[in-house]
């Protein structure tokens, strides 16, 4: 009996993997769009023009607290639950800005959309925003991410700034890329807004 609850695990493992792959080449999720102005072996430097967000704030001050509950918010709006019924296309990455005096989790809007074309949110709690303009500084790591891994990261990329002489000029933010069902191959993100002159 156990044999075969072992090999029907397998077996269900292997067709979660199969679809997944299946997924990830039929439909390519859109990711929020930027110019890459620097780069050397440890971190890089972008340029990310404004762009619309459905954004959620919360009191929460970390990865943990934060990524559950705002996921289902703003999912939620995507997936029909806006004043016109409508589904909106899941996008990459999503943006959490985690710090100790509350936090936000957003999913950037299509390119398609403008701010004055997206229905409105049935939960109030979920609001439409454009961002200004930015250069950012970022660094990369795979796995799953978690409050650990993403405050080294963090750490280091301030380091790696300051020791350039580089100025910041904003909080950090968190971008993940993966659902949480891509086992392999995961990316994970830290950018750190900063002043920047091309």
């Amino acid at each position: 009996m156990k044999a075969i609850y072992i090999i029907a695990s397998i077996g269900f493992l292997f067709l979660l993997i199969q679809s997944y792959q299946l997924m990830s080449k039929n439909f390519k999720t859109e990711n929020q769009k930027y110019r890459t102005v620097f780069k050397d072996a440890q971190f890089e430097i972008r340029f990310y023009p404004a762009a619309t967000f459905a954004k959620i704030y919360s009191t929460g001050t970390d990865y943990q607290s934060v990524s559950g509950s705002g996921f289902k918010k703003l999912a939620g709006y995507i997936f029909g639950g806006n004043d016109q019924g409508k589904s909106i296309s899941m996008t990459a990455p999503v943006r959490m800005e985690l710090s100790e005096k509350g936090s936000s989790m957003s999913f950037v809007m299509p390119e398609k959309y403008k701010e004055t074309d997206l229905p409105k949110p049935k939960d109030a709690s979920v609001h439409i925003v454009k961002s200004s303009p930015q250069y950012v500084a970022v660094i990369g790591f795979g796995g799953y991410a978690n409050d650990e891994k993403i405050k080294e990261r963090r750490d280091f990329l301030l380091k790696l700034i300051h020791d350039k002489g580089i100025q910041v000029a904003g909080p950090y933010t968190f971008l993940g890329y993966n659902a949480p069902f891509q086992f392999w191959g995961r990316k994970n993100e830290v950018i750190i807004p900063i002043v920047w002159k091309e």
